[in-house]
């Protein structure tokens, strides 16, 4: 008797567990509900962009070190400094001079003096006229033929590494917009100079440097700062602009959206777009400045999944399927 009364008590828990289950399914289906918005089709500039990731760099990065070894005397710029061709950047002594010089200055500053002039030190000059970007010594420290000094640079420009899937949209003269990481409030408008022909691979997507030139680098670019280029691949200025989830492909491929009907019904109408920006696109035909399109939206709310099972019965594990329900009780029973 006491076995019957437990089964009892379950399927009377299930019932009400399955009774309560569909109640809340049917207040969950009427909670999602869905509706629709119009929205009016205006006229608004639109782009179409190419994203890549870029950073800045020298256009000629030349690296000037010492035709003989010997000691720094004299440096004349640093970082940053505009230099011309031929300008003198630093004085080094050789390693000879050096040591004259040395032995000079114990006899006193008359001797100094008479090696100084007449043994002249090497100049160090710049090959070529740009930006000094990098100093690597300081007065007195002793260098040899291999040592970098200097580096120059003539421009900096911005190197940006496109996919294999866009560079087909890339051209020479392309207008570019470039933001600095480091600076994002200050974009900057350059042009594509040039297109690399090796491509290069990254995660085992194929990339091609693409080289972008500004009318004046400002004075806050530095070379090796990242950057976000966006090619302009397309713009329009006064074009209508609807959003894209206004619009919907029919089974033809025909682009079409919905408008209101004169029965106040949405009815279709069969348009065709241009630029696509984001979440607006570009309509050439079937729209007029003005008019309104609808777009169907949607709200959706998880269901909450139950925190028992109402079917547990004793011995068994609740919320598992297959453990517990149905499984032979190992003790405990009514014995007859």
């Amino acid at each position: 008797m006491r076995r019957i009364a437990l089964i009892a008590a379950a399927v009377m828990i299930a019932v009400v567990g399955v009774t309560a289950g569909i109640r809340m399914s049917g207040r969950d289906r009427r909670g999602r509900g869905g509706g629709a918005r119009s929205v009016q089709v205006v006229e608004a500039p639109i782009e179409e962009t190419i994203e890549a990731v870029g950073v800045v760099q020298p256009l000629n990065r030349v690296e000037i070190k010492p035709p003989i070894g010997g000691r720094v005397e004299k440096l004349l710029v640093d970082e940053g400094a505009k230099v011309e061709a031929g300008q003198v950047l630093a004085w080094l002594s050789s390693s000879d001079r050096a040591a004259i010089l040395d032995a000079a200055r114990a006899k006193g500053p008359a001797e100094y003096k008479r090696w100084e002039d007449a043994y002249r030190p090497t100049p160090i000059t710049a090959p070529l006229g740009g930006v000094v970007i990098l100093r690597n010594a300081v007065v007195g420290e002793t260098v040899d033929q291999g040592t970098v000094l200097f580096a120059i640079s003539d421009t900096l420009i911005v190197l940006a590494q496109v996919d294999e899937s866009s560079i087909g949209k890339i051209r020479k003269g392309m207008v570019a917009r470039v933001t600095l990481d480091a600076y994002p409030e200050s974009p900057q408008e350059g042009m594509t100079s040039d297109i690399l022909y090796e491509g290069k691979s990254v995660s085992n997507v194929i990339q091609y440097g693409v080289k972008v030139r500004l009318p004046k680098v400002p004075d806050f670019f530095r070379s090796q700062m990242t950057a976000t280029v966006r090619f302009i691949a397309g713009r329009r200025e006064n074009a209508l602009v609807i959003p894209s989830a206004a619009v919907t492909a029919t089974a033809d491929g025909t682009l079409q959206v919905m408008v209101p009907g004169p029965d106040g019904k949405p009815a279709p109408r069969e348009v065709k777009t241009g630029i696509e920006s984001g979440d607006r696109v570009e309509v050439k035909s079937g729209l007029e400045a003005g008019e309104r399109v609808i777009i169907r939206t949607s709200r959706y709310v998880p269901q909450k999944a139950p925190e028992t099972s109402p079917l547990g019965l004793p011995g068994g594990r609740t919320g598992q399927a297959g453990q517990g329900a149905g499984r032979p009780s190992t003790g405990g029973g009514e014995r007859r």
